[in-house]
């Protein structure tokens, strides 16, 4: 019998890295929940850089450091709440800030980020304190 056969080629990717992420030494499981964003004023973006896979490594960091993306990304007063790497995707990010600074995120990331990646991003809330209130009500 083969497992991982029904699985896509990136569900199978995303399932052997979460394994792997979980094995590590010192590794205590998932990370500590982000504190809520209800009513503290800020919203919260996840960003997908999507590796342009018809560039090398080199060529994106090159284009990285040519637009200064490391050094103007994130603008200041947005919080990084996660940043990981998705092998076969790229980077997922997920942003904390004021809603008063979207327009910076974006030109931070129209600036830096294109040419080196596609970007996609998605309005996003912490659902696990309902998750667990929910599974605690049971």
């Amino acid at each position: 019998m083969q497992p991982f056969r029904s699985l896509s080629v990136g569900r199978w990717a995303l399932t052997l890295a979460a394994a792997l992420m979980l094995a590590l030494p010192g590794h205590a499981g998932p990370p500590a929940a982000p504190k809520p964003t209800q009513g503290d004023g800020t919203v919260m973006l996840t960003i997908f850089f999507r590796h342009d896979q018809t560039k090398t490594l080199e060529e994106i960091n090159a284009q990285l450091d040519r637009t200064g993306f490391r050094k103007s990304f994130p603008p200041e007063g947005v919080e990084v709440v996660s940043w990981y790497v998705m092998m076969g995707v790229g980077q997922v990010v997920t942003l904390r800030f004021p809603p008063e600074k979207l327009r910076t995120v974006n030109l931070a990331i129209e600036k830096g980020a294109w040419g080196a990646f596609r970007t996609e991003m998605y309005a996003t809330y912490d659902y696990r304190p309902v998750w667990q209130e929910l599974r605690n009500a049971k």
